[in-house]
């Protein structure tokens, strides 16, 4: 039922693949738990998870830009609110009952990031590339191939699950540059954007 008033409520072509996977969890979330949240609420607290969401992201990229430029008293004050942003996104989505176990999760980020590389990404870079947005074109190829990494080890992660064990995991290697990610060592140069390995960050 809940699916059928989202259906002639909402036109999905609007929204972003972050906000459909929200709209499809809500909507399961209600079915499995017979919890109706108005239509209202549910958008409004959607829209103040993306928008905390994105804070978030902006207030640590102005971190590092800020001690940068040698200012690190402002940096960590970028941090800090940062930080405050997440515990609000944090908070939406639990009221949303979308931070579920591990195996769900797991499944709901390889939904995104398939979207990421099969619809997304394609279809920003053809746009980019119409329009002659060189930069553009050159950041959403990047993304899109470094998240067919991305689907790749969590697809190990969602078969480990399903097996009953951890996923056996060594380090892991992020080009800071285009976001390429690599298990075990970085190489000598990103297979994606062609810096050398000492642009990786080990996490």
């Amino acid at each position: 039922m809940f699916g059928k008033i989202v259906s002639k409520v909402v036109d999905v072509k609007r929204f972003s693949k972050l906000e459909i996977l929200i709209l499809f969890n809500i909507r399961m979330f209600i079915v499995k738990r017979c919890v109706f949240m108005k239509i209202m609420t549910g958008e409004n607290l959607k829209n103040a998870f993306s928008g905390e969401s994105q804070a978030y992201m902006k207030y640590m990229i102005f971190s590092e830009k800020a001690l940068k430029e040698g200012y690190p008293n402002i940096a960590r004050l970028f941090r800090a609110i940062a930080y405050a942003e997440q515990v609000h996104a944090k908070n939406h989505l639990k009221a949303l009952g979308l931070i579920r176990t591990t195996r769900e999760n797991i499944q709901t980020a390889l939904e995104g990031e398939t979207y990421e590389v099969e619809e997304m990404y394609p279809t920003y870079n053809t746009v980019a590339k119409t329009q002659n947005e060189k930069e553009a074109e050159r950041t959403t190829y990047w993304a899109l191939q470094a998240e067919k990494e991305h689907i790749t080890l969590y697809q190990k992660a969602l078969k480990a699950i399903e097996e009953g064990r951890d996923l056996e995991i060594g380090d892991i290697y992020v080009c800071e540059i285009c976001g390429y990610t690599v298990e075990g060592g970085p190489p000598e140069k990103c297979p994606i954007c062609g810096v050398p390995k000492e642009r990786f960050k080990k996490l």
